[in-house]
């Protein structure tokens, strides 16, 4: 499937609040890690995503740049976590009916 991908201007216009120097400043801290090319830094639809959650955190509740890396750390390991968790419930779907139960009960005991 195709990515959409989207330049500098583009962001800036879709990120209603977030202005040229935040931008700058948040690709610098590595909270946003745009593809670089000749053209210029490129962007997609999920750093689009990150971006609008970071000026939220930045402006609405006043993080600076230390607490946003932490929470944006945060919110990566958690994606990171319910991937791996989708990955093995797929799996055990795989698997035959009495040892899905077996799994199941397992991960309910304490």
């Amino acid at each position: 499937r195709m990515t959409e991908r989207f330049s500098e201007d583009d962001v800036i216009i879709a990120v209603t609040r977030l202005t040229r120097s935040q931008l700058s400043r948040f690709v610098e801290c590595e909270l946003v890690r745009p593809e670089r090319s000749e053209s210029g830094d490129i962007y997609r639809r999920v750093d689009i995503a990150r971006l609008e959650l970071l000026c939220e955190l930045s402006q609405d509740l006043d993080l600076d740049e230390t607490a946003l890396g932490i929470v944006i750390l945060l919110i990566d390991q958690l994606h990171a976590a319910r991937q791996d968790l989708a990955t093995m419930a797929r799996a055990i779907d795989t698997l035959p009916t009495d040892l899905q139960a077996r799994i199941i009960a397992a991960t309910k005991q304490p």
